[in-house]
């Protein structure tokens, strides 16, 4: 299902559904001595999980996610956040779910986007928020060429995934904490849109200490150091890094983000 589709879908049940990455050799880093081989494949139709009315994620139920989401409902921060590329790696997933994992191996990670008004903090109600980032060895799905093996991905779909905002003007999603590869610090790509109009296009980062914790684990620790931290990473905004909190099962990340009228 395209974004096109499924603003339709939206728009038919009733809602009024609101409307990088960067690998080296972009517009915002030097050129490479040689070109990115990474080419996309579109050929592929992903099946989508909703054909009906928008598919909200579900009220707090409970610790340890409630307390983020309270967090955020209580002391919205409504700040218009910076608008970052999209990156070499989107493709438009058609895919609305709360889950994305598709049993990837990694630390379970909660992501909760929180869609308002700048200023005022009302939030923004059915907005389609569209995530994507890559696996813990540093790959995204849907691409080949990746990795110093020019690893094929293409016709998969992990790691992707699109929710509606509900009436807290929040999206949730299912996920694990993202890997690193050369070049770029730990992050994840969103977007923000209605039918009318694309409110941001950007990336949502981690505290260093956080990500430097999470790297420990398997299958992120195989890989060694990682080279390329906030500090070093020429696109990084610390005004993008979300509110962490750990719990027993992994973390959760929040963002806030403040959208102009």
């Amino acid at each position: 299902m395209t974004r096109r589709d499924l603003l339709r879908v939206l728009g038919a049940a009733g809602g009024a559904v609101l409307a990088g990455c960067r690998p080296t050799g972009s517009a915002d880093f030097p050129a490479p001595a040689q070109p990115p081989t990474w080419t996309p494949i579109p050929t592929w139709t992903p099946v989508p999980t909703r054909l009906s009315a928008p598919t909200r994620s579900p009220a707090p139920t409970g610790t340890p996610a409630s307390t983020a989401q309270l967090a955020l409902l209580t002391q919205p921060d409504c700040v218009v956040r910076p608008r970052q590329t999209e990156g070499p790696f989107y493709f438009d997933v058609g895919l609305v779910r709360r889950d994305i994992t598709e049993s990837k191996p990694g630390t379970p990670l909660l992501v909760a986007i929180h869609l308002v008004q700048a200023g005022s903090c009302q939030p923004i109600r059915d907005a389609v928020v569209d995530i994507w980032h890559a696996d813990a060895i540093g790959q995204y799905s849907g691409y080949r060429g990746q990795g110093d093996d020019g690893t094929d991905t293409s016709g998969e779909t992990f790691l992707r995934g699109i929710q509606v905002t509900d009436a807290n003007g929040l999206a949730e999603f299912e996920t694990i904490y993202p890997g690193w590869y050369p070049g770029r610090t730990v992050h994840i790509h969103f977007k923000a849109y209605t039918s009318e109009q694309q409110f941001i296009t950007s990336q949502l980062y981690f505290p260093d200490e956080t990500t430097d914790a999470a790297l420990l684990a398997e299958p992120y620790s195989s890989r060694g150091p990682r080279g390329t931290t906030n500090a070093n990473d020429s696109i990084f905004s610390s005004e993008l890094v979300g509110r962490v909190t750990r719990n027993a099962d992994g973390y959760l990340v929040s963002l806030a983000v403040g959208i102009e009228a």
